[in-house]
């Protein structure tokens, strides 16, 4: 009896144990399973504020290439869409015509030349004799004239050749400039130079600089026009005619922000009647080629700067049926979803009127892994916001 006693003091003592062992194996496990979550803080700061239009990107050239000769295409000498540098050779149209043409009037310079050396001789045997009234004054002037006109003549015939050598040298068809060629509108055998067959062959396009063009409204033109004007007033800007103090971006059809700020070339001197906007021209570096001639874009104009601005990374944002929340962690690192409302987006940046205060943690990236009442294990994050990189230049 004492035995059984005995034993079933031991058992008891060793499912203790156990469950003791899993309850604190419960809590290692779920204190391994608490996630590792990106967080940032609100910050308060000065952020500018873009209007954005819709715009199209140019070439800072774009130069057709023309045939200015007519003939057979008889060679294309480039790969489409590659860079091409200013003399380079692109098109031969065939010379023989030309050629042909550009020997006979050699021929006729010949022939000229000859005349032009028997008039010289006439000329010259008929002056003494004109002296020693040996011959009238009549047969002197006749002399004179055929002299006159056979130096005219060969004039004419030395024109004449200098244009079949230029219309020869339009068989070759060069880059006036370097750029980036497209895509040729004539193969080889095909008559160029005259409509209804192709004549202008292909475009080149200089494109380390881009140019987009874009209208604003006549009331938005007034509206940063006032802006401007302030500014004059008090000394931040030259004058009426410069635009560099315009802050101005480039957003792409992905959405992304363009690297390279750009900077407005010249304001059209009027309003269109017909669609009540004024057309706007900026320029843009482009050292890696990514931008191409015909592309659309959003261009984001900055109109304003927000003083003390509650500002988030737009990466923060959760939208759903047009709310918008975040999800904020506390100081217990709890996470809870929170509504906000938008002020305005400046290009990756939110400013936030209502929902948020200085200082907050509120969650970035990881917002498909988080919901409300979980508890994190947050992880401060860094935000480089490129609206502050380029608004500090």
């Amino acid at each position: 009896m004492t035995f059984i006693k005995q034993s079933i003091i031991l058992l008891a003592i060793g499912l203790l144990a156990i469950l003791t062992s899993c309850n604190g194996g419960d809590k290692q496990q779920k204190k391994r399973m608490v996630q590792q979550i990106p967080v940032v803080k609100v910050i308060k700061h000065d952020v500018p504020i873009f209007s954005e239009y819709v715009g199209q990107v140019y070439g800072q050239k774009d130069i057709p290439i023309r045939a200015r000769v007519e003939g057979f295409l008889e060679s294309i000498e480039f790969t489409e869409g590659s860079k091409v540098k200013k003399g380079q050779l692109l098109y031969t149209i065939d010379p023989q015509s030309l050629t042909a043409a550009t020997n006979a009037q050699k021929s006729q310079v010949t022939a000229a030349q000859t005349q032009l050396s028997k008039a010289r001789s006439d000329l010259d045997r008929i002056k003494p004799l004109a002296e020693a009234n040996a011959v009238s004054k009549s047969e002197l002037d006749a002399a004179q004239a055929a002299y006159d006109a056979a130096k005219a003549n060969l004039d004419a015939a030395k024109s004449n050749l200098k244009s079949s050598n230029i219309d020869l040298s339009y068989t070759q068809v060069k880059s006036p400039i370097n750029g980036v060629i497209g895509k040729t509108n004539a193969r080889v055998g095909e008559f160029v130079g005259k409509d209804p067959n192709p004549v202008i062959l292909n475009t080149v396009s200089k494109t380390d600089t881009i140019i987009v063009k874009f209208s604003v409204t006549e009331a938005q033109y007034l509206t940063i026009s006032r802006k401007r004007i302030d500014k004059i007033n008090s000394g931040e800007v030259k004058g009426h005619d410069d635009h560099n103090d315009i802050g101005i971006q480039l957003k792409l059809a992905d959405e992304s922000i363009y690297n390279h700020p750009g900077s407005i070339d010249f304001v059209d001197r009027n309003i269109d009647e017909n669609t009540g906007s004024i057309l706007v021209q900026a320029s843009f570096p482009n050292p890696d080629g990514l931008l191409r001639p015909g592309m659309y874009s959003k261009v984001s104009v900055q109109t304003d700067l927000a003083k003390d601005a509650i500002i988030i990374p737009q990466r923060c944002i959760v939208e759903l049926q047009g709310q918008y929340t975040v999800f904020v962690v506390n100081d217990s690192n709890k996470v809870s979803s929170r509504p906000i409302v938008i002020a305005h987006k400046s290009g990756d940046l939110a400013a936030i009127s209502e929902g948020l205060e200085e200082g907050e943690r509120i969650v970035i990236d990881a917002l498909q892994k988080v919901q409300s009442g979980l508890i994190i294990n947050p992880i401060d994050t860094n935000f480089t916001s490129k609206v502050f990189l380029e608004y500090n230049k």
